[in-house]
């Protein structure tokens, strides 16, 4: 027991530690001074790796060991209490770096691993019946002897596990949330569940109180899709389950797993513990942590699981003498199945430890490798990174890293220069270059897709900048070049899967040619769990949507972005990632704390590129400086200013559990104007999570209540103006009634138009072809009433075959071409010149499609080639704010105003196809000069 007087020592040498930090941090000072009472997160703003610089000076100056604990402590007093709770000695005497021998691996009877097994309960029985003893997992935490777990110890825990989940009525094909940390009861509590025949749904913890509010407000909705009955948790996170119960109905009760661990009053036998599952049946449901919006619980089945295990074991070419090392969270895919069940089914010892203990010393990880002699190991790219920010050259030196043969880069954007600085600084460890892996996958195909050959290293793709961004080709430039994008090649598919790029109508695109990547293979999940609009937005003739761009060379998978995070502007695809690594690296600014996003202006009908930078400066003029130090990055990076650059404060950017950026989720807290929103205390955010729903429904009534008013207009009116034109015989009436209905049904509804530049159309009926941008399904309508005279509208195919609109746009003089046949271009083209030339004034939106973010799409050649071919003028015409009035993504109308601007016509140079493509490319740079002229004059002048 300490004596008053060192008590007050340690306080004051504590906040004496903690104000020099706060100094030469920069972080904002607290109202008063700093205190035993500061909260280090919300007054201070310390993140993860503020925090573990912080404790690492605590442990130097005042000669203590802090738990891992220390990484969450909430205020100054709970440092000051784990610091006076520890032994006075030297830091990190408690770990020593002697190595380990591996266990013996004893030899299978028939095969290395069970290649017949159907389900991973049938995979446990084998290794249970072959080496009950055989080590399987070794656990290791610095304030804890290490726990090492047997297959047998595996299943025995199970056991009982899946006993007590069977006496409080679990059923089969129940779901049952596993909300703890990692930790040896989670390898329990998840085969507990298979064996008691349900579903586990692994779903990760809060850290903190502060991070209660959202983390409600995300899991709740995880939950009700689940339909979980019971919630496997820590004691400490049963009030904050408790809660849940108010969102999620079909919860029937909360465990722990201290309840879970005794023994049963019906104890089940180890491998009799429920329903035998077949291979079909869904082993357990991965929700998405939330980086690409709501999340979605990915079904994957033992077979899916098994297949994609076996596939990587393939390529890895796993030998009896590997080991396995891991830190990742077992919530999370890459850590479930990536590490401990592939693991699990080759026999392969895993030396786990949990994400805090490599957070806090990031040198745990490769020490642990060091020990064991590991040789298999993954993490995402930002833990190298680590690794090279917090490993001193001391402990760099003590390091042996020969045997590590895998290290396996991914579930994040792969930075080459990670690669190269990560091999050059840990070569002298005995680290070969050819180790470092950047791999690919997602939870959609269980967690591996594509690999790089074994043995071959990081490969770099340098591609010319500019004409990627243009034309999406990858065109191959000197890696000396400066403006050279350099993109990590993920390898190419495992085997049995097939990787593929398209174009937005599914199209096949050429090697080097960006565009949407998608994926077949024997562990493609079914679908989205009780998300049946998700899964057919998936799954499109047996492909499966993985949601990134990428473009393919010599069989290996190049990843450009997400499709969600393209950002097109000025005709330009623009990606995020690049420039928020660049202006990541600009001193003043936090590292990994840089998103960009594109930022919809309902009035413009276009977007801003908006750039928001984490900092901890507070100085006027040294922000204004570094303001100007990253505009002036950004535009080196993009080609173009941003539009927008804010210096926001820590924990402004938002981010999920494996330390991704959730560029959806800020841009939403952007929009509405939350970015330095402090952190409410728990009990206000309970009352809150409990208030929003009421609060988001009443928001949403009148926009629903107009929605209803508009569709109930148009319904009365549509049958009786459709009945009109079918029996009207002259082509001018029909036309003349359409756009007075159109007419009648905006001003009912309250939409406005304006048009300007109607001059520029010719004064008799002289053939021309319009040409506009597509925004919105109300572009047609708008064009129509703008225009004032009979069109020939160009539509795609498909809308033929439907029995009320294809006769009415048949009536009014449609043309139905096939947007995506490649051999029927030339004939539709002549097709469409015959009817210019009969005196018709053709329109047509040459993007083909339009899309719910803004932007100016590629345009196809028909137009252009017809008016090439007879020689008539081609009118650009540019639609603003359509897309506002209905989005692509929704039915639901909403008042507004629409503009219409008519631009000069362009006459064809020749006949020629240069002279279509000529003609096409000054069609599309007048209209997309005008949407990006009216964008920028709305923007702020200062």
């Amino acid at each position: 027991m300490t004596s008053p007087s060192a008590d007050h020592s340690d306080a004051t040498r504590l906040l004496a530690i903690l104000e020099r930090f706060a100094h030469e941090s920069r972080l904002p000072e607290p109202t008063g001074g700093i205190d035993l009472d500061t909260r280090l997160e919300t007054d201070l703003g310390l993140d993860s790796l503020s925090r573990s610089e912080l404790i690492a000076r605590i442990e130097t100056e005042l000669t203590v060991s802090l738990p891992d604990q220390a990484m969450l402590a909430g205020t100054a007093r709970d440092l000051l209490a784990l610091v006076q709770d520890r032994s006075r000695v030297t830091p990190g005497a408690t770990e020593t770096m002697t190595r380990v021998a591996p266990s013996p691996v004893p030899e299978a009877a028939d095969a290395d691993h069970p290649d017949a097994a159907q389900t991973l309960l049938e995979a446990l029985d084998w290794h249970l019946q072959r080496h009950p003893e055989r080590l399987h997992i070794r656990f290791e935490a610095p304030d804890a002897p290490p726990v090492s777990i047997s297959y047998r110890a595996l299943a025995e825990g199970a056991a009982r596990v899946a006993g007590h989940l069977r006496q409080a009525g679990l059923r089969p094909g129940a779901t049952v949330a596993l909300m703890l940390p990692t930790g040896p009861g989670y390898f329990d509590a998840f085969f507990g569940v298979l064996m008691a025949g349900g579903i586990p749904v692994p779903i990760y913890p809060p850290a903190r109180p502060q991070l209660i509010e959202e983390h409600l407000r995300r899991h709740g909705r995880i939950l009700d899709n689940a339909g979980v009955v019971f919630l496997i948790t820590v004691p400490e996170a049963r009030t904050i389950a408790r809660v849940l119960r108010v969102q999620v109905p079909s919860l029937r009760a909360i465990l722990t797993l201290e309840e879970l661990a005794t023994t049963p009053s019906a104890p089940a036998d180890i491998t009799q513990a429920g329903p035998r599952a077949a291979a079909r049946d869904i082993a357990f449901l991965q929700y998405t942590s939330g980086s690409t919006g709501d999340p979605k619980g990915v079904v994957l089945t033992h077979a899916d699981l098994l297949a994609n295990i076996r596939a990587m074991g393939t390529v890895v070419e796993i030998a009896p003498d590997d080991v396995f090392v891991s830190w990742l969270p077992l919530y999370h895919d890459m850590g479930l199945i990536g590490a401990w069940l592939g693991s699990l089914y080759y026999a392969v010892p895993l030396i786990a430890m949990s994400p805090l203990s490599f957070l806090a010393r990031p040198v745990r990880w490769l020490e642990a490798i060091h020990r064991h002699g590991g040789t298999l190991s993954a993490a995402p790219n930002f833990a190298y990174e680590l690794c090279l920010t917090r490993i001193t050259d001391a402990q760099l030196s003590e390091l042996d890293l020969s045997r590590w043969r895998w290290a396996l880069n991914g579930a994040e954007p792969v930075s080459p220069t990670t690669l190269a600085r990560f091999a050059a600084r840990f070569a002298p460890c005995g680290l070969r270059p050819t180790a470092l892996a950047p791999v690919y996958g997602l939870a959609e195909a269980a967690v591996g897709l594509a690999f790089p050959p074994l043995g071959r290293g990081p490969r770099v793709d340098c591609i010319d900048r500019d004409r990627f961004a243009q034309s999406s080709h990858a065109l191959p430039v000197a890696c000396t070049d400066p403006e050279a994008l350099q993109i990590v090649a993920c390898g190419r598919a495992l085997p049995g899967y097939q990787l593929r790029v398209v174009d937005a109508g599914g199209h096949e695109r050429p090697d080097r040619h960006e565009g949407l990547l998608e994926f077949r293979g024997p562990s493609a999940t079914q679908g989205y769990y009780r998300n049946p609009e998700a899964t057919r937005a998936l799954i499109r003739d047996g492909w499966h949507a993985t949601g990134d761009r990428a473009y393919l060379a010599d069989g290996e998978v190049y990843l450009s972005g997400r499709v969600k995070d393209l950002i097109i502007r000025g005709g330009r695809n623009l990606y995020p990632y690049e420039v928020e690594q660049a202006l990541g690296e600009i001193a003043g600014v936090r590292k990994g704390c840089v998103v960009a996003f594109a930022a919809e202006d309902p009035e413009l009908g276009s977007e801003r590129l908006v750039i928001l930078a984490e900092t901890k400066v507070r100085d006027p003029e040294h922000r204004a400086d570094l303001t100007r130090r990253l505009r002036e990055r950004a535009t080196e990076v993009l080609g173009i200013p941003p539009d927008i650059l804010l210096l926001v404060p820590p924990r402004a950017v938002l981010k999920t559990s494996s330390g991704k950026l959730r560029r959806a989720a800020t841009r939403e807290r952007y929009l509405a104007g939350r970015l330095e929103e402090p952190a409410r205390r728990p009990a206000w955010q309970l009352l809150r999570v409990g208030l929003s729903g009421l609060h988001s429904r009443v928001r949403r009534f009148p926009h629903q209540l107009y929605a209803g008013y508009a569709w109930s207009v148009f319904l009365v009116l549509a049958p009786w103006f459709w009945i009109a034109i079918r029996l009207l015989p002259n082509r001018s009436r029909r036309w003349a009634l359409a756009r007075f209905g159109i007419r009648l049904l905006r001003r009912l509804t309250g939409l406005r138009l304006t048009v300007s530049g109607r001059a520029h159309l010719p004064a008799d009926s002289s053939p021309v072809i319009l040409v506009a941008n597509h925004e919105s399904y109300l572009d047609g309508l708008i064009l129509s009433e703008a225009v004032a005279r009979p069109l020939g509208f160009v539509v795609k195919q498909e809308l033929a075959s439907r029995l009320i609109v294809g006769a009415f746009l048949r009536r009014m003089g449609a043309h139905f071409v096939d947007r995506f046949d490649p051999h029927s271009g030339r004939l539709e083209s002549t097709r469409l010149a015959q009817q210019v030339g009969d005196g018709t004034t053709l329109a047509m939106f040459p993007e083909g499609t339009f899309r719910a973010q803004p932007g100016l799409l590629p345009f196809r050649m028909g137009a252009f080639a017809a008016a090439a071919q007879i020689g008539v003028p081609v009118i650009p015409i540019v639609i603003r704010g359509t897309r506002a009035l209905m989005p692509g993504d929704s039915f639901a109308p909403r008042p507004g105003t629409a503009e219409v601007i008519i631009l000069p016509p362009l006459e064809p140079t020749g006949s020629d196809w240069a002279a279509a493509v000529a003609l096409r490319d000054r069609a599309r740079a007048c209209i997309a000069e005008v949407l990006e002229a009216a964008h920028t004059s709305a923007m702020p002048t200062s």
